[in-house]
């Protein structure tokens, strides 16, 4: 495979082309443990995923990313300095996901305290894999795509699983503080990486 055509290219979406991002994201992480606590039963998982990444693509910055037709898809935010990661609050979730809201605002209030407030950067908000196409380096090139271009940002994101968590070391993240423990759920790994500093010798070429 290689990573280097066009159709391996990750590429910006919006409008329609949206649905989906939604379908890869769905797909990607009906095995996922976080999302297997979010929504414990499966029929449930299945319906109600999509509603959760709609309101991650409601926000005026959000970023949305697909390679080949619907092999894996990434969805990036950009808050600014002091801004609340996801914006602010829209529907009740408790009127769209019923029984399971509960464990959503925990989530939600359990990361909002570990995410950086203090500048602007980026937020990896969801990145996922179609399960015939994992460990194909998809998830590699949508990161390096969306990372060659943040521009002296930081970058923040929150590691689902060991695996996640690895690949994610690999392009240069670390862990910031302790992981997130949810109750009675898995573990979480909130992850950084430093804005890159400019090569003195690109700087000195272009002056």
């Amino acid at each position: 495979m290689n990573l280097g055509t066009m159709y391996d290219t990750p590429r910006p979406v919006g409008g329609p082309d949206r649905r989906a991002v939604l379908e890869v994201l769905t797909g990607a992480f009906m095995a996922d443990p976080v999302v297997s606590w979010l929504f414990p039963d499966e029929d449930e998982r299945r319906r109600l995923q999509p509603r959760f990444y709609e309101s991650l693509l409601a926000h005026p910055a959000a970023e949305a990313y697909l390679v080949g037709g619907q092999d894996g898809a990434s969805v990036w935010l950009s808050p600014a300095a002091g801004e609340p990661p996801h914006g602010e609050p829209g529907e009740d979730p408790r009127e769209v996901f019923g029984g399971n809201a509960a464990r959503l605002l925990t989530l939600g209030r359990l990361l909002a305290h570990r995410h950086p407030r203090d500048e602007a950067h980026l937020y990896l908000a969801c990145m996922g894999v179609a399960p015939a196409r994992q460990g194909s380096g998809i998830g590699s090139a949508l990161l390096r795509d969306r990372l060659d271009r943040a521009e002296g940002l930081g970058v923040y994101l929150e590691a689902g699983s060991p695996r996640s968590r690895a690949l994610y070391a690999r392009h240069g993240f670390t862990d910031l503080g302790e992981p997130v423990d949810l109750p009675g759920g898995p573990r979480l790994w909130p992850m950084w990486r430093a804005p890159l500093t400019p090569n003195p010798t690109e700087q000195e070429n272009t002056r």
